[in-house]
């Protein structure tokens, strides 16, 4: 008689593994649907083309001049809106119930999460890059060269990685994604707008200066600024990197324990 044995246990997938499974779920998400990417390339290219064109005579005298100051404010301004949709989708994926079939898998219980988060690397990447495409072809030129460019994206990057955590708190406490989309706006309006990506806080009043001054937003562009103009200083770069530190510090365990009590 042949003697029969049992098949080994499939091992299941680490959290990196499966993080990264996760990932590429959110990507192919874009390729089936890529109307998706609608808000993603229009922000960009809206604020760029809009705020130069418009303002930049009256601001600055000259569209030129004023794209030199703006750029780098509309580069962490087109990211920074686009990161609402790490909690629409969130949302999205709760109120179909993917994250009921997710549950049952053998699998790190945040690892949906953290792919996904992953995988909106490459919406913040797309969006960057038009910026500083888009920006070079209207005229834009970065006395701090190349590296300095890069570096100013990475540090972005980093800020809306960062503060994406804080909307799938969102996403995981509002009931639909339009909701969790409309409040991430009325929250980053006025955020954004309150800081120097479109004129410099020494223009206005006392009081509006100082909530401009302490406006994360403001840090961020300030920094990338001066590594687009190659004038950036450590401490600049480091504020960034703290205020990033600190929104994760807060928002990565709360949006774990909100996720653990949806199960």
């Amino acid at each position: 008689m042949t003697e029969l044995t049992a098949p080994h246990p499939t091992r299941p997938a680490g959290p990196l593994s499966a993080s990264l499974t996760f990932a590429w779920r959110s990507l192919l998400k874009i390729k089936h649907v890529p109307e998706q990417l609608g808000d993603v390339i229009g922000i960009p290219v809206l604020f760029t083309l809009l705020f130069t064109y418009l303002f930049g005579g009256a601001l600055s005298g000259s569209t030129h001049d004023y794209l030199q100051y703006l750029l780098p404010g509309t580069l962490a301004l087109a990211v920074v809106f686009v990161t609402v949709y790490s909690g629409v989708t969130l949302n999205r994926d709760l109120t179909t119930g993917a994250f009921d079939r997710f549950r049952s898998l053998p699998i790190w219980r945040p690892a949906p999460i953290v792919g996904a988060l992953i995988g909106d690397l490459g919406r913040y990447l797309l969006a960057a890059g038009l910026v500083i495409g888009l920006g070079f072809a209207m005229g834009y030129r970065a006395p701090g060269g190349p590296l300095g460019v890069l570096a100013a994206v990475a540090l972005v990057i980093l800020f809306a990685s960062a503060l994406s955590w804080a909307w799938t708190a969102l996403g995981l406490v509002l009931r639909t994604p339009t909701a969790v989309m409309n409040l991430g706006f009325v929250i980053l309006f006025p955020v954004t707008f309150l800081s120097n990506v479109f004129v410099d806080p020494e223009t206005m009043p006392g009081w509006l200066r100082h909530i401009a001054d302490a406006n994360p937003i403001s840090h961020l562009v300030t920094a990338a600024r001066g590594l687009m103009d190659g004038t950036a200083t450590g401490p600049q770069v480091l504020s960034v990197i703290a205020i990033s530190g600190a929104i994760m510090l807060v928002f990565t365990p709360l949006t774990t324990l909100l996720y653990q009590r949806r199960q």
